[in-house]
């Protein structure tokens, strides 16, 4: 808890800045074509129709849609104007929460001059006013509850939705969250989400009581609203500025996707690398495509993952893959062909994809292999990751084996094995060197076709580490067959079993094995 606690201003503060700047531009969108829209009823069909369509769209997959958006247009950006846009991190967050927060400060404002009692319209006419003068002197006036209840139903709804910005690099609590729900740390879960509600709760306050002030003609509260306010952006630049002292060059970046093995390892090369005196920053719970895509663009400089996503997802290879060091060698060779992205090191050991069961219930139904899972599958419920059923592996794997599963559900990675220890799912889709393998006694079933690809774990560097860090770069070559599958097993039970942090887990391996 003491570290989630460390976390929680820096991240409270990059949450805060974030929501609160998605607020403001989607304040000063919505507004003003919420008038349009109450001047022009024929408008108001499309406007509002796009905007809803938006809001349909499920709040991380919006922002996962952010980031090939941002490549595109950061490609297109360099190539024409030299002019460089990062595909991660806090701008792709800051669109996609924009968009998410127009719709209710727009049906607001054209609900409420809508609103307006005809009559008002007419005595301002009546007195001379012009449009402009009866739109900002008389109508906004009598519309303003209506259009505060907008603003403070989107603050809600940014606030609430930036927590999901963590898969695409942007720092908030949702850090807390994920990482907290991957490692079984739920403490850090009830610390993100508490400390999530609230920020929602007092910029929902502070609007209102801006809102009351200006209403009731009550300087004070206005005056508390807006020092409110002010506070908040003198101590976002007073820890940004904190934030920078010491930040002469650009740290080297590690990245690591959302489950345990991923943190541990990312810590792991960043103590390698700190050792050679290179400042670092881990970016965790990345989205496994949004990773690579990273590393490609020069966002992450290094992070680890798997020969067998590298050659089925990424590579898009097809067939039986070969040998280990067949498919090493393949994607060693074609990532610097094609992406100048460097396979550094194979740390030693593999993390394959495997499916497994409860070894008892495997036992009473006599399954052994995926060949006699296949008999059974129609009355068993498979419980998969969010990617494994769209992978490239799971259709080899339905097409060799012709696994016909009565029901199949995907959930978070963190929760497969608690289902399938409680029976609520059958089979699930496990990670070979999982440390719950072991301590829920589950049986891995063999895969006696060998479709399933080899997984050796490598450390991948992009071109910025590659060509101009020696040194740094040296440092990661070192751990080539470093970590064997045992010690990663112990590595992954000691975090998700005896609730050990990744960081103290990395560092006491890394004080084990000095470079």
């Amino acid at each position: 808890m003491r570290e989630g606690l460390a976390q929680l201003p820096a991240l409270a503060a990059a949450h805060l800045e974030l929501s609160l700047a998605a607020l403001v531009i989607a304040a000063a969108i919505a507004v003003p074509l919420g008038i349009a829209v109450a001047r022009r009823p024929r408008l108001g069909g499309p406007v509002l129709a796009a905007a809803g369509v938006i809001q349909t769209i499920p709040g991380l997959a919006l922002l996962a849609l952010m980031v090939p958006l941002f490549a595109l247009l950061g490609a297109f950006g360099a190539r024409h104007f030299g002019i460089e846009l990062r595909a991660i991190g806090a701008g792709p967050a800051l669109v996609a929460l924009v968009l998410y927060g127009v719709l209710p400060i727009l049906q607001n404002t054209a609900a409420g001059l809508a609103g307006v009692d005809p009559a008002a319209r007419e005595a301002a006419r009546a007195v001379g006013m012009t449009p402009r003068q009866s739109l900002l002197g008389v109508e906004l006036p009598l519309a303003l509850p209506v259009v505060i209840a907008g603003l403070r139903t989107a603050a809600v709804w940014i606030v609430g939705t930036a927590t999901l910005s963590t898969p695409v690099g942007a720092p908030s609590l949702g850090n807390l969250i994920f990482s907290g729900l991957q490692t079984r740390r739920f403490e850090y879960v009830w610390l993100g989400c508490v400390a999530s509600a609230a920020l929602a709760l007092g910029i929902d306050a502070a609007i209102r009581l801006l809102e009351a002030g200006v209403r009731r003609r009550r300087r004070a509260w206005v005056a508390l609203a807006c020092g409110a306010f002010a506070a908040a952006a003198l101590g976002l630049l007073a820890a940004r500025g904190v934030g920078a002292v010491g930040r002469e060059t650009t740290p080297i970046r590690i990245g690591a996707k959302a489950f345990t093995e991923q943190y541990v390892l990312a810590e792991i090369l960043a103590g390698r690398l700190a050792a050679t005196g290179a400042a670092t920053e881990v970016l965790p719970s990345l989205g496994s495509t949004v990773l690579f895509d990273a590393l490609r663009s020069g966002e992450v400089d290094a992070y680890v993952d798997y020969s067998g996503t590298l050659w089925a997802t990424v590579l898009q290879r097809r067939g039986a893959p070969g040998d280990r060091a067949a498919v090493l060698d393949d994607v060693a060779r074609t990532l610097a062909a094609r992406h100048e992205i460097e396979v550094a090191a194979a740390l030693g050991f593999e993390n394959t994809y495997a499916l497994a069961m409860r070894r008892d219930h495997a036992a009473r139904r006599g399954i052994e292999t995926l060949a006699q899972l296949a008999a059974a599958a129609p009355a068993l419920e498979l419980g998969a990751d969010y990617e494994f059923l769209a992978r490239a592996e799971w259709r080899a794997l339905v097409a060799a084996y012709g696994l016909r599963f009565r029901a199949s559900r995907s959930m978070d990675p963190s929760l497969l094995y608690q289902a399938v220890a409680a029976g609520e799912v059958d089979v699930i889709s496990a990670f070979s060197t999982d440390g719950r393998i072991e301590a829920l006694d589950l049986a891995v079933l063999r895969d006696e076709q060998g479709v399933i690809p080899p997984y050796d774990a490598v450390v991948l560097v992009g071109p910025r580490l590659a060509q101009g860090a020696p040194a740094a770069l040296a440092a990661l070559r070192r751990l080539a067959g470093a970590i064997d599958a045992e010690a990663m097993r112990r590595m992954n039970a000691a975090v998700d079993q005896q609730g050990r942090a990744p960081r103290d887990v990395a560092r006491e391996w890394l004080a084990a094995h000095p470079d």
